[in-house]
């Protein structure tokens, strides 16, 4: 017998498998995926007697009248509340972190600044995409350990520090002159739908993904996709 609705918001793809998951590891629970900002709403989610809605990575603001209803639980990639706000993995790395905690937080009106339910040990190694694939096992984790302990938020502790998101053209790595940070600005962009490292001429775009370091030689290979402007 389904006993409650749940809901996976994630407009990504290395978040839908967590649906066919956790269904399999919780027969008792009704998940359902909603990965476009249009079937957010009041009227789906009372249609689908959603009781909880669990937020591994979303780009949109979630609105009053839903968080003010539902147990909205985000999961952000910082030690809050050291790094609210936008573009955490890409903001930790450039700041020289090589490993974080993904926070489970519950949605209030402040940004990032709800409650506490748990924190989760995340490795910042590797690229954007290798790094969000490995949090998705670390959040399904801690979703199930969030029903099982039926677990309380508590409020955050510790001093507050505010990141800001990255814009498109804080990708460029012209002016970069130090070999491990033109690494790093690779590795950090280097996820489906992000904005790839780049540089330009006067005529032409250069992005780069697959980026390797030989620290010995020190030396970057990388694929490069070069465009007309």
């Amino acid at each position: 017998m389904i006993l409650d609705t749940y809901v996976i918001l994630s407009e990504q793809i290395w978040n839908q498998s967590l649906v066919q998951s956790l269904s399999q590891k919780n027969k008792f629970i009704n998940w359902i995926l909603i990965d476009d900002n249009k079937d957010f709403n009041i009227t789906f989610l009372e249609q689908n007697h959603v009781t909880k809605i669990f937020i591994p990575h979303w780009s949109y603001i979630i609105p009053e009248k839903i968080y003010s209803q539902y147990e909205c639980i985000l999961f952000h990639m910082t030690d809050l509340p050291y790094g609210r706000g936008g573009s955490p993995l890409q903001n930790l790395i450039v700041r020289g972190h090589t490993e974080t905690k993904i926070s489970a937080l519950k949605v209030i009106k402040e940004l990032d600044a709800g409650p506490i339910y748990l924190k989760s040990d995340l490795s910042l190694l590797g690229t954007a995409q290798e790094i969000f694939i490995r949090a998705n096992s670390i959040v399904e984790a801690m979703i199930i350990d969030i029903i099982k302990a039926k677990l309380k938020p508590v409020p955050q502790v510790g001093g507050i520090v505010e990141f800001k998101r990255r814009k498109p053209e804080e990708s460029n790595i012209v002016e970069l002159d130090d070999l491990e940070k033109v690494y790093d600005y690779i590795r950090m962009l280097d996820c489906e739908a992000y904005p790839h490292a780049f540089f330009e001429t006067p005529h032409l775009k250069f992005e780069f993904i697959n980026a390797n370091f030989d620290t010995n030689e020190e030396i970057i290979t990388a694929n490069v996709r070069i465009s007309k402007k």
